[in-house]
């Protein structure tokens, strides 16, 4: 099970938006110049992510939740997103330049298959995310924000 922390931003009937906060790499060494983690969070503007998350339970905005996702589904939409355009470029160009023996058509052929098997990935993804053991759960609740408050002014800690 793959996990995190996010955090509420609303909850109606049964339903609710959680804003997940990227994180700055693993941050456990001091290989900058040569880490992948760094470099990549380097290209990508540091956004927040939406997701919704079925739960009966009321939750307020502000409260803090672990969700998880299953290691598996993962893997397997992972695949699906980008191994299929893969296989659909090498398909395609292959085919093409079987069939008209020129690298030209072996570049058209790899646009068109590639493509293509973008738009039927697309397809797959989207009725795969439907399925139940491709929705995120939650795991945990943290309390709601204000529950817990310390008073200085008195002499016992609670």
């Amino acid at each position: 099970m793959i996990k995190e922390w996010a955090t509420v931003v609303s909850w109606q009937q049964g339903v609710a938006l959680l804003r997940c906060e990227p994180k700055a790499g693993c941050g456990s060494c001091k290989a900058r110049s040569g880490c992948g983690a760094h470099a990549l969070n380097e290209l990508v503007a540091e956004n927040e992510h939406h997701l919704q998350v079925r739960i009966e339970q009321p939750l307020e905005p502000g409260q803090r939740v672990e969700v998880g996702i299953a290691e598996g589904s993962l893997l397997r939409s992972a695949v699906l997103v980008y191994m299929t355009p893969l296989l659909g470029m090498m398909l395609g160009g292959g085919l093409l330049q079987w069939w008209m023996g020129s690298d030209a058509a072996a570049l058209l052929g790899a646009v068109v298959g590639g493509t293509s098997a973008f738009f039927v990935a697309r397809l797959l993804a989207t009725r795969l995310g439907e399925q139940a053991e491709y929705q995120p759960v939650v795991l945990q609740i943290g309390l709601p924000p204000g529950v817990l408050r310390l008073h200085p002014e008195s002499d016992t800690p609670f």
